[in-house]
């Protein structure tokens, strides 16, 4: 079993910024892709960013220059640096990591638990 657990989110004023956590745990042999994905309310769950095991990188436009994704392969951790945060950024995020738990299997899909990262004055 994998768990991905989050941390980071909160309230935050906008222009400001928030650091997201994300650790997974468990049964990993090997993590491929690992991403950020949102969900605001009465929308659909949207990318925001996505990182490969080699560090190439992707985001959403609407988050572009603004946010950075990274990650720590040695502690199976993906970050997401948020800067100039605006109040469309208001949603609940969710971490995601592309699993491979025995090798040469195959690659599993995890979610986390989701944080919710609120801009607001």
């Amino acid at each position: 079993q994998v768990q991905l657990v989050e941390s980071g989110g909160g309230l935050v004023q906008p222009g400001g910024s928030l650091r997201l956590s994300c650790a997974a745990s468990g049964s990993i042999f090997s993590i491929n892709a690992m991403g950020w994905y949102r969900q605001a309310p009465g929308k659909q769950r949207e990318l925001v960013a996505v990182i490969t095991s080699g560090g190439s990188t992707n985001y959403a436009d609407s988050v572009k220059g603004r946010f950075t994704i990274s990650r720590d392969n040695a502690k199976n951790t993906v970050y997401l640096q948020m800067n100039s945060l605006k109040p469309k950024d208001t949603a609940v995020y969710y971490c995601n990591a592309g699993v491979v738990v025995t090798p040469g299997g195959p690659i599993y899909r995890y979610w986390g638990q989701g944080t919710q990262v609120t801009v607001s004055s």
